[in-house]
């Protein structure tokens, strides 16, 4: 008899775990079931939020078409045929550059050798062996070397003035409203990318000769994706290379700054008004270096919104579509 109640009792010992984890699984599986009730009186606030989502995210953008291609201008914003002066400028910092090589830096120099001809001429005459068969005796000049010391510092000091102003406007941060671009020179063609504006890099390269002349550009300026900027707003570019030194050059918006491969070299600038802007890479960087044109196209500030719509971007100023669309559950919130 003690025998049959010490098996009994090493039975019940055996199987008590598995008795209670089974107890354990069936009061987790009521809670389980109980569990929705609850989740579902919690979750209409929730639902109603979801419902109330904006169709706006779901719903594709809408499709904006580019602005029409810009015809370039004979004669603007690239070389013309004999010209031997600064082209026409279209910035700022152009008209100064200008203004300073034209009408100072010409005029000192015509000047300045017409006096030292002018001198030298008169030396040679005056002062020649027929004239003068005993040779003058005079060392120095007092008010002659004072002449020729002064003289020079006032003028130097003339030029000074601007020349400094121009290399401060030059070098000038961008102002924080300034559209920034991101400009990667490669072998041998031109990257762009908005980042501001959400558009991924670009690339652009050359158009063929009977392209070029289709649609009526210059040869070997022309590009099949241009450089698009906006005119009248300050513009901020990050210049570097992925490969090699470039330059990335624009003579008639008086921009040039090396592309160098791991820095971020920045140039600021505004293009005063609409137009098409040529330049070259000036850095000679390979078998290709003079086949990797700049084509800068500068449209009114509405064009441009227009056209950052139409490559899927977000012009400057813009609010946020998830924004101006709030869904009315959060309003109620």
């Amino acid at each position: 008899m003690n025998k049959v109640k010490s098996l009994v009792l090493a039975g019940l010992l055996a199987f008590a775990p598995s008795i209670a984890m089974n107890g354990q699984a069936l009061a987790q599986d009521n809670v389980a079931v109980a569990a929705p009730a609850a989740d579902n009186a919690a979750a209409p606030a929730d639902s109603a939020a979801n419902a109330a989502a904006p169709a706006a995210e779901a719903a594709p953008v809408a499709k904006v078409a580019a602005p029409p291609r810009m015809k370039p201008t004979e004669g603007i914003g690239m070389p013309k045929p004999g010209e031997v002066t600064l082209q026409e400028q279209f910035t700022s910092t152009g008209h100064t550059a200008r203004w300073l090589h034209d009408k100072m830096l010409l005029p000192l120099i015509f000047a300045i050798s017409i006096l030292v001809l002018a001198l030298m001429l008169y030396a040679m005459w005056r002062f020649r062996a027929s004239a003068n068969p005993i040779p003058s005796k005079t060392s120095h000049n007092t008010f002659i070397e004072v002449v020729w010391t002064v003289l020079p510092v006032l003028i130097l000091l003339v030029v000074a003035v601007p020349s400094i102003g121009l290399l401060a406007d030059q070098y000038k941060p961008a102002p924080k409203d300034a559209l920034t671009v991101k400009v990667t020179g490669y072998q041998w063609y031109w990257g762009y990318e908005y980042p501001d504006a959400g558009i991924p890099e670009f690339v652009s390269n050359m158009l063929t000769e009977e392209q070029a002349k289709a649609s009526g550009e210059p040869h070997q300026l022309a590009a099949d994706n241009r450089l698009v900027l906006p005119a009248g707003r300050p513009i901020k570019l990050i210049i570097t290379a992925a490969d090699v030194i470039h330059s990335f050059a624009v003579p008639s918006l008086w921009v040039k700054m090396d592309a160098v491969p791991g820095r971020l070299n920045e140039k600021s600038f505004t293009i005063l008004e609409p137009g098409v802007y040529y330049g070259q890479c000036s850095e000679l960087c390979g078998a290709r270096h003079g086949f990797m044109p700049i084509a800068i196209e500068a449209l009114p500030p509405a064009q441009f919104d227009q056209w950052v719509l139409s490559q899927g971007g977000k012009p400057a100023g813009a609010a946020p579509a998830v924004a101006a669309a709030a869904p009315a559950a959060d309003a109620k919130l």
